[in-house]
């Protein structure tokens, strides 16, 4: 079983990219984040000629997820439950289906802007949300990850450059310290091997040549229970599907599973 996880970064602006990949790819089940269009606008029929079902949390503005699956789509929960709100409204940013086999959680992490502002201040309550929604299926017998972008990089190993991010979210105590509660749930890191160069980078940034250079980091993660860990035969970044024309400034993350 394949399962992957892609910010496409606008599905409308990605969609021949997303259908393409998606064929070529072998992909069971994949994560989405930032589509970017409301739940109306959404390509289901594009999808489902595919072969694929579509569940999905979206509401046209710069967030939205979903799970599309070409082997089965159940128990569908859109939206975190316990999420705080940002401003007195909750944002698109979690689906969780089971696909098959296995539950999965799409998300899409709150970027937090800067250290100290209220978005900040909400990312952190939303991943103490995060963790109490998935800890019952993070400590089950079956197959369960959580996969999106997580807008934290675990570890100073996960940038190009720890000096260039200091101050900055993304690195900051807080912020890992609230990734190692999540993983502190029954959930551990899944890490890609990267097609290319020394560590597994998923983003990198569309200004100063940034992905020729390789200046990326490694915010697209896939944290999965014991079950599911112990079923990866494979993993690594498809850093092929970053390249060209019309990329998303993200790369998928792939991951290979014996269930």
């Amino acid at each position: 079983m394949r399962i992957a996880t892609w910010n496409v970064n606008s599905i409308t602006a990605r969609l021949p990219r997303l259908l393409a990949w998606l064929e070529s790819s072998g992909t069971d089940v994949l994560c989405v984040q930032e589509a970017k269009l409301a739940e109306a606008q959404f390509p289901f029929d594009e999808l489902r000629e595919l072969g694929y079902e579509a569940a999905v949390n979206a509401d046209g503005r710069w967030n939205g997820v979903a799970v599309l699956s070409r082997v089965g789509l159940e128990d569908v929960v859109k939206g975190l439950p316990g999420d705080p709100g940002y401003e007195g409204a909750r944002e698109a940013r979690a689906v969780s289906a089971t696909c098959g086999p296995v539950r999965v959680w799409s998300v899409y992490v709150p970027n937090g802007r800067e250290v100290g502002h209220p978005h900040y201040t909400y990312k952190l309550g939303w991943f103490e949300a995060l963790r109490a929604a998935v800890a019952d299926d993070a400590r089950g017998g079956r197959p369960f990850a959580v996969l999106g972008d997580y807008n934290v990089a675990p570890t100073d190993d996960d940038v190009y450059d720890a000096a260039a991010f200091e101050g900055a979210t993304h690195v900051t105590p807080a912020e890992r310290d609230a990734l190692a509660a999540l993983r502190g749930s029954g959930l551990s890191d899944v890490v890609p091997r990267p097609l290319k160069y020394e560590h597994p980078y998923t983003y990198w940034d569309y200004r100063q040549l940034a992905f020729p250079k390789n200046r990326g980091m490694r915010i697209d993660l896939v944290y999965g229970n014991e079950p599911f860990a112990k079923a990866v035969t494979d993993a690594y970044v498809d850093r092929e599907e970053r390249k060209g024309k019309g990329a998303s400034d993200h790369a998928p993350v792939v991951v290979d599973l014996d269930v």
